[in-house]
C-alpha cells in the first residue's frame, strides 16, 4: 500500500466541491459519499498496516521517493473537511482541521529529516520526484480549510486568518524548494520514460491549490493578517494560475512521450490519483479565482476543466475497481474453489 493512496480522497473530494459549486448537488453528494467511504477504508488500512506491517511503514518514512506521499493524508482530510463545511458541518471541519494542522507540523519536520537530511547516502536529490510537491499541497490544504472555516467561527476568526496566511506562505516557499530539487534531479541524472510517472502532475496541482488557497484568503472576512496580505495574495494567485495553465500541455506531452513514443504500458497504479487530483483542483481553483478577482475567463476555463477531470476520475475509478477485483478478490475465490 503506497503512502500516497489518500490522493484518492483528494481527487474525489475536490470534484465533489466543484460539482456543488456548479449546482449539481445530487452528483456532488454521491462523490462525497464515495470520498467518505474511501477515507474511512484507507484510514483503517493504514492502521492495520501500522500494526501488522510496521517495518514496511517505517521503510516508507525512510525512502525519499515515497515518504512525501504521507502528506496526502493531510491534504485528503482537509479537502474532505472543506466539502463538509460547504454542507454546514463546521464542528466536524474544525476537528479535522485541528488534526491535520498537527499532522502537517509533525510530518513537516519528521519526513524531511528521516527521508532526506538524516540519510547517510548522498546525493539524496537523485531520489527527488513529483511526490515532493505533495508537501506543498498539504500546506495549502491547511490554508484552504482555515479560510473556509473562518466565516463560521466567531472569536477564533483572527487565529484562523493567521493559520491560513502562514500555511499559504510556507507552501509558496516549499513550492520553490521542491521545484529546484526536482529540476536538479531531472538535469543531473538519467531520466528514463518510466521515471516520469503520474505524481509529476502534482507540480501542477500544487500550483492550482496555491491559487485556490489564495482566492479563499482574498475572500476571508477582515482580519489584521488578511488585510496586510490581501493584495499580495491576490496577485500571486494569478501568477500561480498562469504557471499551472502553462504546465498542463507540458504534462500531457510528457505522457504522450512516455506511453506512445516509448511504449511504457498504461495500466492502473495508485499514483494515477495523483494525476486526477491536479485536474480537479485546477478546475475548482479557476472557478474560485474567477469569482474572487473578477476574472470571468479564468472561471470559464475552470468550469470546462471540471468535466475533463470528472471523465478522468471515472476512468481511473473503474480501473481501480478492476485492479482490486483481479488482485484481491479473484485469487481468493480461486483458492476457495
Amino acid at each position: 500500500m503506497t503512502p500516497g493512496y489518500f490522493a484518492l480522497v483528494m481527487a474525489t473530494g475536490i470534484l465533489s466541491v466543484g460539482l456543488l459549486l456548479e449546482g449539481f448537488e445530487v452528483f456532488s453528494r454521491v462523490l462525497l459519499m464515495i470520498c467518505v467511504v474511501a477515507f474511512l477504508v484507507l484510514l483503517t488500512l493504514t492502521g492495520v498496516r501500522l500494526v501488522r506491517h510496521r517495518a514496511a511503514l517505517v521503510a516508507d518514512f525512510l525512502d525519499p521517493s515515497r515518504a512525501f506521499g504521507f502528506f496526502t493524508y493531510v491534504a485528503g482530510t482537509n479537502v474532505l473537511a472543506v466539502r463538509l463545511a460547504m454542507d454546514g458541518h463546521h464542528r466536524v471541519t474544525a476537528v479535522l482541521l485541528a488534526l491535520t494542522t498537527l499532522a502537517w507540523l509533525v510530518l513537516g519536520y519528521v519526513i524531511p529529516w528521516t527521508a532526506v537530511l538524516g540519510k547517510t547516502a548522498r546525493p539524496v536529490v537523485a531520489a527527488a520526484n513529483g511526490t515532493w510537491f505533495i508537501w506543498v499541497v498539504a500546506s495549502q490544504s491547511v490554508a484552504v480549510a482555515a479560510a473556509s472555516l473562518q466565516p463560521a467561527i466567531g472569536g477564533a476568526g483572527d487565529g484562523l486568518a493567521v493559520l491560513a496566511v502562514v500555511s499559504w506562505s510556507v507552501g509558496v516557499f516549499l513550492y520553490a524548494a521542491a521545484g529546484v530539487f526536482v529540476a536538479l534531479r531531472m538535469m543531473l541524472y538519467e531520466l528514463r520514460p518510466v521515471d516520469l510517472n503520474p505524481p509529476y502532475w502534482v507540480a501542477m496541482g500544487a500550483c492550482a491549490i496555491t491559487v485556490l488557497a489564495g482566492a479563499r484568503i482574498v475572500e476571508m472576512d477582515a482580519a489584521p493578517m488578511v488585510d496586510a496580505t490581501r493584495g499580495l495574495v491576490a496577485g500571486l494567485s494569478v501568477v500561480f494560475w498562469a504557471f499551472a495553465s502553462w504546465l498542463i500541455p507540458v504534462l500531457f506531452l510528457v505522457g504522450w512521450w512516455r506511453h506512445r513514443t516509448h511504449r511504457v504500458p498504461l495500466r492502473y497504479e495508485a499514483t494515477l490519483w495523483s494525476m486526477v487530483f491536479p485536474l480537479g483542483m485546477y478546475a475548482v481553483a479557476g472557478i474560485y479565482l474567477g469569482q474572487a478577482d473578477s476574472l470571468p475567463l479564468v472561471g470559464w476555463i475552470g468550469r470546462t476543466e471540471l468535466w475533463l477531470a470528472l471523465v478522468v476520475w471515472a476512468i481511473v475509478l473503474v480501473a481501480m475497481v478492476r485492479h482490486v477485483a483481479q488482485t484481491v478478490l479473484l485469487p481468493r475465490d480461486t483458492l476457495l474453489r
